[in-house]
């Protein structure tokens, strides 16, 4: 009922947040201001603002990047809409030190910080005294969990420090004082004053290509984003980056000594912005580059608009894993165009990219290769399932965990590949396509979603209705019995020749030419997870598994030689762990290393306390919680 009661005190408040005056952007639908959503499924647990009574619309960053004492300092100016008679702002942050809070007018403006919360961090409560804009002056902690700082040996070139941030899902209040929620578009400028030998880049329009120069040998990059977007999309790395273009509105930036290998493996970048436009309308956020980062990069890559973060691990020399590119692509439509309004709601996200990313695939390169990939998918589900606890665990639903899981990549693309096989390709298309113009800078959330394709898809037809069972899907645990699953006659030879050696036969009689990535991955998967020492050494030696420089590949091997105690592998194991530090590839090692019990934790812990210093926040943490750190 209290919620009942805001709406109505504030509903002049709310209505100037959903109607507001567009204002010249390079796409026209671009809102000034996105709207809200105040509904009680909209509500961000993991978010201290109250946005109905007042809001950030736009974030302005003034910050120097000090390599010496790791921090990032200056002022954010934040434009605040307020409901009449508001007094407060509520924002979020995470180890912040704050030195002053003004006004626009420079005028002293009361504030507190409130008692931190383990992950969630403190309440920063300002009081308003009328102000539609206010100034916080701060430095970020040398432990900011979005930040990592590298020093040159960490780094690939190996002669100059790196830093780089890491947004999602709650990590920019760690350096940005802002309300961190993905129901909160804002827009954003940044001044970012760096060493004058490093380049800044940033999630947003380039306006000074090649710096300014400032005081104390630095140099000055600014850049802006006018298009609202979810405060954990705003990113920066600096270092020593050059610049290579794919295309008339795409290119990569990397170090040097990565430029040629990440420029080969990226040719088709331009092709996919082509062919995501073919499918779901025009890309609206001007340049697609890429940035391809150090190995300590914690995720596959980052969908920050205007420039995709990327790990290097996908740089295989086969263009085989570059999927992933395509993944990042089709978040500017699902994720940075219409965003989960919370974390619960993260497979509105994640789920529609992974099924988008799967038709890029097809576009590009057939019908076979997507359905390799979507077959592989299945069975990455499967793993989810037994990691969330067990089919029917809760852990199971799309909408439910606030800080999500890997279910709302795969069940969530199973999901809307089971609506598209029943209302027929060319029927879901059209819809899709409306879907992401309806909602266009807009936030989301599943009972959103479930709406708009009852009154846009659906349209009163019950029998349909009957067929999708839409609340199955998204509220219950498991799969429904309408489940598609797409089965690729590729792997089902890979596993015929997986069976071969389980009964017996050699290494030697495999036949792996022109395997992809997803072959070599399906085949170590179907494998028995038991198996003599022998049999392991043949692997090894007939494909050099322990020496593979295809990260999923060697990760995928050595998850099988932990299992079995294989000793032979362990240096293989330490090399890998202490030189990559995307969580997908190492977490699982530390799993399965852990589950070794007296074998492999002593393993586990000796790499680790080498590793971990060069692991990001996010990876650290997500190991710490696997060894019981």
């Amino acid at each position: 009922m209290r919620h009942v009661m805001v709406m109505k005190r504030f509903a002049p408040a709310i209505l100037a947040l959903l109607v507001v005056p567009a204002i010249a952007y390079a796409d026209p639908t671009a809102p000034a201001v996105s709207p809200v959503l105040t509904t009680p499924d909209a509500k961000d647990v993991l978010s201290y603002a109250r946005p109905e009574i007042a809001r950030v619309t736009h974030v302005d960053l003034d910050l120097t990047a000090d390599f010496a004492s790791k921090t990032m300092s200056g002022t954010a100016a934040l434009d605040v809409l307020a409901a009449p008679g508001a007094k407060e702002i509520i924002l979020d942050t995470d180890g912040l030190t704050i030195s002053s809070v003004t006004d626009g007018q420079g005028r002293t403006l009361a504030w507190k910080v409130g008692a931190s919360e383990a992950y969630k961090g403190a309440p920063l409560t300002i009081q308003l005294n009328g102000a539609s804009r206010i100034v916080i002056a701060y430095r970020a902690a040398p432990s900011a969990r979005a930040l990592q700082w590298l020093p040159a040996q960490l780094t690939a070139g190996k002669t100059k420090p790196y830093l780089f941030s890491q947004g999602q899902s709650i990590n920019n209040r760690s350096w940005i004082p802002t309300q961190d929620s993905p129901g909160i578009r804002q827009t954003w400028t940044a001044k970012i004053t760096v060493p004058a030998d490093l380049v800044a880049v940033m999630s947003g329009e380039r306006l000074t290509p090649k710096g300014e120069p400032a005081a104390k040998g630095r140099r000055t990059y600014r850049f802006a984003m006018d298009k609202p977007v979810p405060p954990y999309l705003i990113a920066l790395a600096v270092g020593d980056l050059v610049f290579k273009p794919l295309g008339n509105r795409t290119g990569v930036w990397t170090e040097p000594t990565m430029l040629d290998r990440a420029a080969y493996e990226l040719a088709d970048t331009e092709k996919m912005v082509e062919a995501a436009e073919g499918l779901y309308g025009a890309y609206r956020w001007g340049r697609y580059d890429v940035l391809v980062l150090p190995p300590s990069f914690p995720f596959g890559g980052m969908e920050n608009p205007t420039l995709t973060f990327l790990t290097p691990t996908f740089l295989t020399g086969d263009r085989a894993n570059v999927g992933l590119v395509a993944h990042e692509l089709a978040h500017s439509w699902s994720g940075n165009l219409v965003t989960n309004a919370t974390w619960a709601d993260s497979w509105l996200n994640e789920g529609f990219t992974s099924y988008f990313e799967n038709r890029i695939m097809e576009r590009l390169y057939g019908k076979e290769r997507a359905d390799v990939e979507a077959d592989l998918a299945w069975d990455e589900l499967e793993t989810n399932f037994r990691a969330a606890g067990g089919r029917m665990a809760p852990g199971t639903r799309l909408h439910g965990d606030p800080e999500g899981g890997q279910v709302d990549y795969t069940k969530g693309a199973i999901f809307l590949r089971t609506i598209e096989e029943t209302v027929g390709r060319e029927r879901w298309d059209a819809y899709l396509r409306s879907y992401f113009d309806r909602h266009a800078f807009k936030p989301q959330t599943t009972a959103g979603f479930l709406k708009d394709l009852r009154a846009n898809l659906i349209r009163g037809d019950q029998a349909l209705e009957a067929k999708l069972q839409l609340d199955r899907w998204a509220y219950e645990p498991g799969l429904p019995n309408n489940a598609v699953h797409v089965k690729s006659p590729s792997l089902a030879a890979v596993e015929r020749q997986a069976a071969a050696f389980a009964a017996g036969g050699p290494a030697s009689a495999i036949d792996t030419k022109d395997w992809s990535t997803q072959l070599w991955l399906r085949f170590l998967a179907r494998l028995p997870r038991t198996l003599p020492a022998a049999r392991l050494a043949d692997l090894d030696r007939t494909f050099g598994l322990s020496e593979q420089t295809n990260g999923y590949v060697r990760s995928a091997w050595l998850e099988l030689a932990i299992a079995n105690r294989y000793e032979p592998a362990v240096p293989s194991i330490e090399q890998f762990l202490t030189s990559v530090g995307r969580t997908l590839l190492v977490r699982p090692l530390y799993k399965g290393l852990r589950a070794q019990g007296d074998w492999g934790m002593p393993i586990a812990r000796r790499i680790y306390a080498k590793a971990r210093p060069t692991y990001h926040p996010v990876t650290a943490a997500a190991i710490d919680k696997v060894l019981g750190e």
